[in-house]
């Protein structure tokens, strides 16, 4: 029954007196996906009679999991996503392995049919992380018509995830306790 309140709450500033002290007139942006739309609407139609601004929304996509998009990604099961902590041959092995394809049963039927880049894991990803347009027009075509094989999608997945969680896990290393208990210390912010 106070689930909807609490997901409502955050969209207000003066639930955050450290931060916003009593004003109430702070505008809010809330990020969130698809499913937490309800709870949302909910909070825009009410805030008005609380004397509150709307909150707005930006609605985002869930990521695919790479057994494909009928699947969630789940922090319990290890082969369901690329985690931060990976290291390089757990992310070839787990893309290789478990990233779903919309390639053909053989190589012959995708040569002539091609492969569907829609449903494709290993290309979904790349829209992604693949910051060349170009590039991601030429592999969807590629793949589409047949010309690229799955290996040789996912294998361009692989390089282009690698050294972006090898730059997080870097940069990661470099956080102290110091960092974390600056970044986390209470404080106002000025407006």
């Amino acid at each position: 029954f106070s689930y909807p309140a609490k997901k409502a709450a955050p969209s207000f500033s003066n639930c955050f007196p450290h931060i916003f002290g009593t004003k109430v007139d702070v505008p809010c942006l809330i990020p969130c996906a698809i499913d937490q739309d309800p709870y949302f609407r909910m909070t825009r139609d009410v805030a008005p009679r609380l004397k509150y601004l709307k909150p707005a929304l930006i609605h985002s996509k869930f990521f695919p999991a790479l057994q494909g998009s009928s699947t969630k990604m789940s922090s319990s099961a290890g082969t369901s996503a690329i985690f931060l902590t990976d290291t390089a041959k757990q992310i070839s092995q787990k893309i290789n392995k478990y990233a779903f394809s919309g390639g053909k049963e053989t190589v012959e039927e995708h040569r002539e049919l091609g492969g569907d880049p829609d449903i494709d894991v290993s290309y979904q990803y790349l829209t992604y992380y693949l910051d060349d347009d170009d590039e991601l027009k030429r592999i969807y075509e590629e793949y589409k018509s047949g010309r690229m094989l799955t290996g040789e999608l996912k294998k361009i997945l692989i390089d282009v995830i690698k050294p972006i969680v090898a730059r997080h896990q870097k940069a990661r290393s470099a956080v102290t306790d110091e960092v974390v208990k600056a970044f986390c210390a209470v404080r106002k912010i000025r407006f």
